[in-house]
């Protein structure tokens, strides 16, 4: 298996194979914490070889710069079937976030895991938006 793609972003989609991606980003500015980031999606695509073919568990998990998890981890299965006239096939895989929380300023990443071997990461940041100065 190759990651072709692995993205935060504001939103994507799956349209008959395509994967659509809005908005890719891995800095989110705040004047304060706790953050609480509305809306943002996981976008994975994932190619699997002939030799791969079949059921695989997938694993996500958004943790903080201590290795603490943020959310639950997120898992699933997803099942590869490859047609008879290609070697290869990708798979679109999309989480949607919802009132994603982030107690303070600093690093945090997104662990992609299949069948119980890490995939790929995928860091992003919470920074301070300074402060803007007064009129004078």
């Amino acid at each position: 298996m190759k990651i072709e793609a692995f993205l935060l972003c504001d939103a994507a989609t799956n349209q008959q194979g395509k994967l659509n991606i809005l908005g890719a980003f891995d800095n989110i500015f705040a004047r304060k914490t706790p953050v609480v980031h509305s809306a943002c999606a996981i976008a994975c695509r994932a190619r699997f070889d002939r030799s791969e073919e079949g059921d695989h568990q997938v694993r996500i998990n958004v943790i903080d710069s201590d290795g603490g998890d943020i959310m639950p981890p997120m898992k699933g299965n997803i099942k590869v079937r490859i047609g008879r006239d290609v070697e290869s096939t990708a798979v679109n895989l999309i989480l949607n976030l919802q009132r994603m929380r982030l107690e303070r300023f600093g690093e945090y990443q997104v662990d992609l895991t299949v069948d119980e071997t890490h995939a790929a990461s995928l860091p992003f940041y919470v920074r301070e938006l300074p402060e803007r100065p007064s009129p004078a």
